[in-house]
């Protein structure tokens, strides 16, 4: 298993920890994570409601709660720390200006495309911008667009499939197409930024993600091509993660068929742990009276059926009956809660076990 190379970050373990809002991955897993040699990553998502003791303002309360997490991040780690930080939030601004004045070490940025992430780059900045997306297509774009109006290029691609968790980035027709697997994209993507490598004399690593749970997985996607993987999912149901204890026990208590595509109200596909919750929605008995956040750019309140944000956040503290969790496709394999060492250190010994089954 090869370092994993992010611009000058050199990461041990080629294994990225996925950000998962709203409070599920914070300085308590990504810490965890980046000291077993991997990259720990935190979610910037409603982080306002989870220091919202701190300012009664909410783009304020998320500025000082994403201040507060990297801190906190810090004190535990020496290791490489991550901000995931959503194009789609209305404060997307706010949250990549303090994780570059932080001097958190990269910026994961997706659910759309982070066309300007560059802009915000100071002289002495040392965060490095990794773009997520679903599509060649995607990569190139971004690489076109970054290189002609900031003369920079992505230190990093992450190429998610469709089999993750939380709000995906394809049609729900897509979702179940084979030219839209993971496999089928990490190879285009590949191709792609190989091309720009060599036009641009320079390192791009691509990192696959959707759907990637054990060793095997990680091993078998990176003969494809990919020089690490992100995993957001197995990370849940570890003693690290920042969510309350019923919300890993619905990952534990999760069948195959209780893993499902919802609609949300941000106008994406999601894919989501069936609970009463969204049952309730189904049927047609939850509607919010106001938005107290407007957090997401794309959510109608007009037409939302609930409040996502609170939802999330519910769940994230334990309130299933108020809230549901989001998953990947491979929820239901996760069967006890053990700790983010032994998690890696799992992961790591399948992927030895499959080389060396396959060699």
């Amino acid at each position: 298993m090869k370092n994993l190379h992010i611009g000058d970050l050199v990461i041990p373990v080629p294994i990225i920890q996925g950000g998962m809002g709203v409070g599920i991955s914070l300085s308590g897993l990504a810490s965890a994570v980046a000291n077993q040699g991997g990259v720990g990553v935190m979610s910037a998502a409603g982080l306002g409601l989870l220091y919202r003791h701190l300012s009664s303002d909410y783009p304020e309360a998320c500025i000082l709660g994403l201040r507060e997490e990297i801190k906190k991040a810090r004190d535990k780690t020496k290791g490489i720390i991550g901000v995931n930080i959503m194009v789609a939030m209305t404060n997307f601004a706010d949250m990549v200006k303090t994780s570059i004045a932080e001097k958190v070490d990269i910026i994961f940025s997706g659910a759309g495309l982070p066309l300007d992430l560059p802009s915000f780059l100071q002289k002495d900045s040392t965060t490095k911008l990794v773009p997520i997306v679903s599509s060649a297509r995607a990569a190139k774009l971004i690489c076109d667009k970054w290189k002609a109006a900031y003369n920079y290029l992505p230190d990093a691609v992450v190429v998610e499939g469709p089999k993750a968790g939380g709000h995906l980035g394809y049609k729900e027709s897509q979702l179940s197409d084979d030219a839209y697997r993971l496999e089928t994209i990490i190879p285009e993507v590949v191709a792609t930024i190989k091309e720009i490598e060599t036009t641009h004399d320079c390192k791009i690593s691509v990192i696959a993600a959707g759907g990637i749970y054990t060793g095997a997985d990680m091993y078998d996607i990176m003969q494809l091509g990919a020089d690490g993987v992100q995993l957001g999912t197995r990370f849940v149901t570890t003693t690290e993660c920042d969510a309350s204890e019923i919300f890993k026990q619905a990952y534990i208590d999760a069948a195959e068929a209780d893993v499902e595509i919802i609609k949300s109200p941000v106008g994406m596909p999601g894919r989501a742990i069936f609970s009463d919750f969204l049952q309730k929605v189904k049927d047609g008995e939850k509607q919010p009276k106001s938005c107290p956040f407007h957090c997401i750019k794309t959510c109608q309140i007009e037409t939302s059926p609930y409040c996502i944000m609170l939802a999330l956040f519910n769940a994230y503290k334990g309130n299933m009956t108020m809230g549901y969790a989001f998953a990947g496709t491979n929820a239901h394999l996760a069967t006890a809660i053990v700790t983010v060492k032994d998690t890696m250190d799992a992961i790591q010994e399948e992927y030895k076990a499959r080389e060396k089954e396959l060699v």
